[in-house]
């Protein structure tokens, strides 16, 4: 971390949690910082602690509505982010690197909900904004989930265009 930034340490901290298994622990994390975001609502909450934390919350959902929900919060303050606020916390960040994630996984949740359509534009989304990653674990993580993410698609309703194709759910 190129600054110290306290929401994003208790952010961290709730990830550890999730990483370990303890959704609800993490849950429990995320809701105190969501709620601490919130304050009084007069001034608007940093988009960099909104888009980290809504990223992870999402991860932690038991209900797909919930999770995509949260998905949706985090690709939402993307949109505010700037790529000198995300450098101010790291300097490595860039905005545009947050986005084949966020689709990936607003596409993940769609699909979970039987949305196949809205699943396709964001996985295209996805794909379309990889140009951003390195060629580094992280990058390979994503484009493996994408290509993953379009198989289990066309596998379960077809590629575009196509209908009447439908394999056996699990």
């Amino acid at each position: 971390m190129d600054r110290p930034d306290a929401v994003m340490a208790r952010i961290a901290q709730g990830q550890e949690r999730a990483v370990a298994g303890d959704r609800e622990g993490a849950r429990r994390i995320f809701e105190e910082v969501w709620d601490a975001l919130q304050g009084s609502g007069d001034i608007a909450p940093d988009p960099l602690h909104v888009v980290t934390l809504a990223h992870y919350m999402a991860d932690v959902q038991t209900d797909p509505a919930e999770e995509l929900r949260w998905d949706l919060r985090a690709l939402d303050a993307a949109d505010s982010l700037t790529d000198d606020r995300a450098k101010e916390h790291h300097s490595s960040l860039s905005v545009a690197g947050f986005y084949p994630s966020l689709h990936l996984n607003v596409a993940a949740a769609r699909h979970a909900l039987g949305q196949s359509a809205e699943a396709r534009h964001h996985l295209d989304r996805a794909a379309q904004c990889c140009e951003h990653l390195a060629d580094d674990g992280y990058g390979r993580m994503i484009r493996g989930g994408i290509a993953r993410l379009r198989a289990e698609l066309d596998a379960t309703v077809g590629p575009p265009g196509q209908s009447g194709r439908r394999a056996q759910h699990r």
